[in-house]
């Protein structure tokens, strides 16, 4: 018998299997398509690089990094590891307690840096030279691809009917932790909130796969 897929990613919290999108995303996509997974869930005492995260052990290979939906990304990103108020009332607490001493005071700061590096990579181009114009150009981008996937989703449980594909797991991984987690300062957060079709792809994605391994974290 193979050995079975092992997941080494974040863990769960408000409500989420895991609060991190690139996780979340892998997480959903072996529930859709029923692969047999064990989840190990990082903590002080897990031995690796963390920046890799997640990363998927088979028989032959060990693979990371999932590819991601750039555009909200870059907003996904800001809201969790750049905007200041969430990043030190959320993020930074949350990734510090899962990750051991000394590294819990380096990490999550070079995780923040990180993310920002990738905003400013992708949309730092002349003439949006500064991060609050980054940000506002950020914030439109966001907000439109959050109303294309609304448009898109329309009425049906999925993206392409009645079956999950790999655009629900990636949609999923991103919306969900927006969605779900307490942010100080929630401006694009209360955008999806106003869009009842995403809301409920999320809750019914978390209520069919995920209810019964479900933790607060």
């Amino acid at each position: 018998m193979a050995a079975p897929l092992e997941l080494s990613c974040w863990g769960g919290g408000w409500g989420l299997p895991s609060v991190h999108s690139e996780s979340l995303v892998v997480m959903a996509y072996a529930k859709f398509s029923g692969a047999p997974l064990k989840v190990n869930v990082i903590d002080n005492t897990w031995r690796g690089s963390r920046g890799d995260v997640p990363i998927l052990t088979t028989e032959d290979n060990i693979v990371s990094q999932p590819a991601k939906i750039l555009n909200f990304l870059r907003k996904q990103l800001h809201t969790f590891w750049v905007e200041s108020d969430n990043y030190f009332a959320v993020t930074k607490p949350w990734f510090a307690s899962r990750i051991p001493f000394p590294l819990s005071l380096i990490l999550p700061g070079r995780m923040s840096k990180g993310a920002l590096n990738r905003i400013l990579l992708t949309k730092g181009e002349p003439p949006l030279y500064h991060l609050r114009e980054v940000e506002a150009q950020i914030y439109r981008d966001a907000k439109e691809c959050l109303n294309l996937l609304s448009n898109r989703l329309g009425t049906s449980q999925f993206f392409f009917g009645d079956t999950p594909s790999t655009l629900d797991a990636y949609v999923f991984g991103f919306l969900a932790p927006l969605y779900k987690i307490r942010f100080p300062k929630v401006q694009l957060q209360e955008h999806l909130k106003q869009l009842s079709n995403l809301c409920r792809f999320c809750d019914d994605i978390l209520n069919s796969y995920f209810k019964l391994s479900l933790g607060d974290g």
